[in-house]
């Protein structure tokens, strides 16, 4: 996506596993003036999850500071924005994962925690570019856990979409604009 926009405020990336969706996050990124702050929410639990977190380090490369946010992305967020000429937090799912699996969560924390991550989106001055996997296609999950994280990434996606200036959906390391706000629609 050569014309892809270097000017956005908010920019919703989303994609299968393995899609090419964060490689393509990072080269918009690339195109924002640093410094470059990069939010990891995933956690390494097991050695598989390590190798994946030094690896997408050393692709980033040393431009850009790196900060671990499993839970409290609102608040990162809000911190970060006067710091950095762009933001990317990567990813929106495996943050909703580890707000499901939290023992302690309250009965409604989630919509909470999401609710609390738009009100601060809405008023983000940085650029901030938002890598998702979409979870909505396939069969309807079997237990009641898997539903509540399908249904809430999807509930969080649809939010962040009518917020962004810029979505793009990325298949097989295509990337498929879906909305833009920044072009005019083609003919």
């Amino acid at each position: 996506m050569e014309n892809a926009p270097s000017h956005f405020r908010l920019a919703l990336i989303l994609g299968g596993a393995r899609s090419g969706k964060s490689r393509y996050g990072l080269g918009l990124a690339a195109r924002c003036p640093a410094p470059r702050l990069f939010v990891a929410t995933g956690e390494p639990r097991d050695a598989e999850m390590e190798a994946r977190i030094a690896a997408h380090q050393r692709e980033r490369g040393s431009d850009w500071a790196t900060r671990e946010v499993p839970l409290k992305l609102a608040a990162a967020l809000g911190d970060a924005q006067d710091h950095y000429g762009v933001i990317v937090v990567d990813c929106l799912t495996m943050w909703v994962s580890n707000l499901l699996l939290r023992e302690d969560a309250p009965p409604g924390s989630i919509q909470t925690a999401c609710e609390h991550l738009l009100e601060v989106l809405a008023r983000t001055a940085a650029p901030t570019i938002l890598i998702s996997n979409e979870v909505g296609w396939g069969i309807v999950p079997d237990n009641p856990l898997a539903r509540n994280f399908r249904d809430q990434a999807g509930w969080l996606h649809q939010r962040l979409a009518q917020m962004a200036d810029l979505v793009v959906l990325v298949v097989a390391g295509v990337p498929v604009l879906i909305k833009s706000d920044l072009f005019p629609a083609r003919p």
